[in-house]
């Protein structure tokens, strides 16, 4: 029996690990993979206070988990195949074991939505990706396409310059949505080539990616763009499906919480890219963790 159980290891999940392992909550945190979520495959972060000149993500993450099992956090790498309330206590079902829980947070954040697109799902691996920091090494002086306009696909697009002699941001709209300082780095990068007002119609090849079919949204005219990788960051879906018939989620399938990251069921929060909130960022993964432990704790002195 455990007084909390953490789906998910990222920023917040760890955080919450580390609120509630320091409290002298039995805690357990359970990751599919490996600690640190999205922001482990991030290059560098340079907005997460403390670090004036930025920290790799991967490190960050590294020291996260490293602080959360100081303080007595187990870690166990399973993944939750369902979740049911008895009483009030959570059954929690992984492909390894049955455990059981009097509170849960849950934080799975958010997965990269697809183009839905031909050639997509068929060149996942082999040209097609969703993480630059993952696969950028292999595009050395190849020419690559990076889809969308906001922060993570500038971000990851010059991240590809590293390596690619030549990358494509192509946009649907004239504009980026990326914030200003990001913009004016992509403009001054001479690697970067953008492509308005238009979106990835195909992505071509045979054995491996050999270019992509783009459509002018103007015009409806389609031209070919020869690249050997498509890096695709058009925004995220929430890894709710777990929990969808125990809470309330918006219509996008994020969790409804409250400020204190209360979900509609008594005794399961949920903290981080999975809940319905207006920015996604670690420093606000960390700050839902953290509220969610305590918010937990004060359940757990309620009802014992």
């Amino acid at each position: 029996m455990y007084d909390v159980a953490i789906i998910g290891g990222g920023p917040a999940g760890l955080t919450a690990g580390i609120y509630s392992a320091r409290a002298k909550l039995k805690s357990l945190l359970i990751e599919r993979g490996m600690t640190g979520g999205l922001a482990a495959t991030t290059e560098f972060i340079e907005n997460y206070p403390g670090f004036s000149e930025g920290i790799g993500g991967p490190e960050l993450m590294t020291r996260m988990e490293a602080q959360a099992r100081r303080f007595g956090l187990e870690i166990v790498n399973s993944n939750v195949e369902a979740i049911r309330k008895e009483n009030l206590h959570f059954i929690i079902n992984t492909e390894d074991t049955e455990i059981v829980a009097r509170t849960v947070i849950v934080a799975t954040g958010a997965q990269p939505q697809r183009l839905q697109v031909r050639g997509e799902e068929t060149f996942y691996g082999r040209g097609v990706s969703y993480c630059a920091t993952c696969d950028g090494a292999f595009f050395k002086d190849k020419h690559v396409a990076v889809v969308g306009g906001g922060d993570a696909a500038v971000e990851e697009a010059m991240f590809l310059t590293k390596f690619a002699s030549r990358v494509f941001i192509i946009h649907r709209r004239g504009e980026l949505r990326a914030t200003r300082i990001l913009q004016e780095r992509a403009r001054q990068n001479p690697r970067l080539q953008f492509i308005w007002y238009s979106v990835v119609d195909e992505i071509m090849g045979r054995e491996t990616v050999s270019g992509v079919r783009i459509k002018d949204v103007r015009t409806g005219q389609t031209s070919e763009l020869p690249v050997e990788g498509v890096f695709i960051y058009i925004g995220y879906s929430p890894n709710s499906s777990l929990v969808k018939e125990l809470v309330k989620l918006d219509e996008q399938g994020y969790i409804l919480t409250d400020a204190n990251m209360h979900t509609s069921c008594p005794g399961l929060f949920a903290a981080g890219d999975v809940r319905q909130k207006s920015l996604r960022q670690v420093v606000t993964a960390v700050a839902d963790g953290a509220i969610a432990a305590v918010s937990a704790e004060k359940y757990l002195n309620q009802n014992r």
